[in-house]
C-alpha cells in the first residue's frame, strides 16, 4: 500500500513561470479568441477600426457585438452532451493505458472515430432535412459560442480543481504544489472521472476536435449561401484539416502515450485549450474563406497538398518507428535502428527517424499545420495564426520533453543530445 504523501509528493519546480506565468497566460488566451474574432471576420481581416486604432474605435465596435447569447449556451453545452452520450452508447473496445504509479491500469473506450461518423451522418441528415439554415446560424453566432465554450471550460476547471480534494485520488506530480493559482492553471488530479468516464480523455480529442470540423463545415455552408458556390481552398481546407482529425480520431490509442494523459494533470490549460482554443482558433482558415473567398488553382493546391503529405509522412513515419521500437525492439522494422541503453535501462534510438532530430514528428506536425494556412493566401498574416502558435507550442513542449528527459536520464540524456544535437528541424534547429 503507498501512503497518500508518498504517492502524491509535493510539486518544488513550477512551470511557465509559476504562479505570476498562470496569471498571464489564463489572461492572454481568454483575450486572444475574442481578439481572433474582432480582427479577422466578415467586416475585414482586419477590420477597418484596427488600422484607425484607439480605445474609443475599438469600444465602438464591440458594442455591435454580441458576446452573449443564452441559446448558444444551451446549444454547446448540448453538444458536449451529446458526445458524452455516443461516448457511453455506441460499441467500441476497450483499451488499457499506461500503468500509474499505484501499479494499475485505467481502462477507456475507443469509439472516437464512430461518434465522427455517426456526427458526419447527423449533419448531412440535418442538412437535407432543414437546409443550410442551422449551419449559418452556428457561422453567424460564432461569437457568442465562444463565449458558451469558455464559460463550460472554466466551469470545468473549477469542478476538476475543487474535486482533486477528494479522498484516494492520484495526483499530478506537477500539479500538487499548494498554490491554488497554480495548481488550478495546471491541474492536480491526473486522471479526473465521472464514473467510468475520463474527464481528460474525452475531452482531449472529441468536443474540441469534432467541434471544429462542424465549424468549418459550416464556415463552407455559408460560403455557399452567401456566394453560390464553395471554393476550391475552402475544399483545401476542409479536407486537409479534415484528414488531420479523422486520422487522429481513428488511430485514438495513441494519444494514451502522450504526455497530456499520462503526466499532465486536467486542470483550466488542458480544458480550455480543447474546449475553446481547438475549435475556435483553429477553424479560423475556414471562417475567413467563408467571407473572403479566394481560388487557388491547381498549381497551388498541388504545392500545399504536396506540403501536407510531406508533413504527415515524416509525423507518422517516425511515430510508427517510435512506437514498434518501444513494443519490440527486436521487430523485423526497426530491428536496424541504432540505441544507446541508458543506466535506468531505457533504450533511446540515435538513428533513423529520430537520429535526425529529437522531435523529429513535431516538424511533420507542424508542416501539416502550415498546409492549412497556405490555402487563406498571403493578404494577412492573421490567417497563419494557426502555424505560427502551432511553432511556439511546439518548441516549449520539446523544452519541457528535455527537461523530463533530463531529470529522468542525468548525465545519459547529456550524452544523448551530443549524438543527437538538433531538437526539431534537423540542421537548422
Amino acid at each position: 500500500m503507498y501512503s497518500y504523501t508518498k504517492l502524491n509528493p509535493k510539486t518544488t519546480t513550477f512551470e511557465f513561470m509559476g504562479p505570476p506565468g498562470s496569471i498571464l497566460i489564463i489572461t492572454l488566451c481568454n483575450v486572444l479568441v475574442y481578439f481572433l474574432y474582432m480582427v479577422c471576420n466578415e467586416d475585414g481581416c482586419p477590420p477597418s477600426w484596427f488600422w484607425n486604432f484607439s480605445i474609443e474605435n475599438l469600444l465602438q465596435y464591440a458594442k455591435k457585438l454580441t458576446f452573449f447569447e443564452l441559446s448558444t449556451l444551451y446549444i454547446y453545452v448540448g453538444w458536449v452532451s451529446y458526445l458524452v452520450v455516443l461516448y457511453f452508447i455506441l460499441p467500441c473496445e476497450e483499451c488499457e493505458g499506461t500503468k500509474l504509479r499505484t501499479g494499475e491500469t485505467l481502462k477507456y473506450k475507443v469509439n472516437a472515430f464512430k461518434s465522427l461518423l455517426v456526427t458526419f451522418a447527423a449533419v448531412i441528415l440535418t442538412l437535407f432535412i432543414y437546409g443550410p439554415e442551422p449551419f449559418v446560424f452556428v457561422s453567424e453566432h460564432f461569437l457568442s459560442l465562444i463565449t458558451a465554450a469558455v464559460i463550460v471550460a472554466t466551469t470545468q476547471a473549477f469542478y476538476l480543481y475543487l474535486s482533486s480534494f477528494g479522498e484516494g485520488k492520484l495526483l499530478a506530480l506537477g500539479g500538487n504544489s499548494g498554490n491554488v493559482l497554480y495548481d488550478f492553471f495546471i491541474g492536480r488530479e491526473l486522471n479526473p472521472r465521472i464514473g467510468s468516464l475520463d474527464l481528460k480523455y474525452f475531452c482531449e480529442l472529441r468536443p474540441g476536435l469534432i467541434g471544429w470540423l462542424l465549424l468549418n463545415f459550416s464556415m463552407a455552408v455559408k460560403q455557399y449561401v452567401t456566394y453560390g458556390k464553395v471554393t476550391d481552398s475552402m475544399v483545401l481546407v476542409l479536407l486537409l484539416e479534415g484528414w488531420y482529425v479523422s486520422e487522429s480520431l481513428y488511430n485514438e490509442t495513441k494519444v494514451l502515450t502522450t504526455m497530456d494523459i499520462t503526466t499532465d494533470g486536467f486542470g483550466w490549460m488542458l480544458s480550455f485549450g480543447d474546449l475553446v482554443l481547438v475549435p475556435f482558433t483553429y477553424s479560423l482558415q475556414a471562417r475567413y474563406l467563408a467571407s473572403h473567398p479566394l481560388e487557388v488553382g491547381m498549381l497551388w493546391c498541388t504545392l500545399i497538398v504536396s506540403t501536407k503529405l510531406l508533413g504527415y509522412y515524416i509525423f507518422r513515419s517516425a511515430n510508427n518507428e517510435k512506437n514498434e521500437f518501444r513494443a519490440n525492439p527486436d521487430s523485423p522494422k526497426v530491428q536496424h535502428l541504432k540505441y544507446m541503453t541508458t543506466e535506468a535501462g531505457s533504450k533511446l534510438i540515435i538513428s533513423g527517424w529520430w537520429g535526425r532530430s529529437r522531435h523529429i514528428n513535431y516538424f511533420g506536425d507542424w508542416l501539416m499545420s502550415l498546409s492549412w494556412c497556405l490555402p487563406t493566401g498571403f493578404d494577412t498574416i492573421f490567417t497563419y495564426y494557426y502555424a505560427i502558435f502551432f511553432a511556439v507550442l511546439l518548441i516549449h513542449r520539446s523544452f519541457r520533453d528535455d527537461h523530463k528527459c533530463q531529470l529522468k536520464y542525468k548525465k545519459d540524456w547529456d550524452r544523448y543530445c551530443e549524438i543527437v544535437p538538433y531538437k526539431i528541424i534537423p540542421y537548422i534547429y
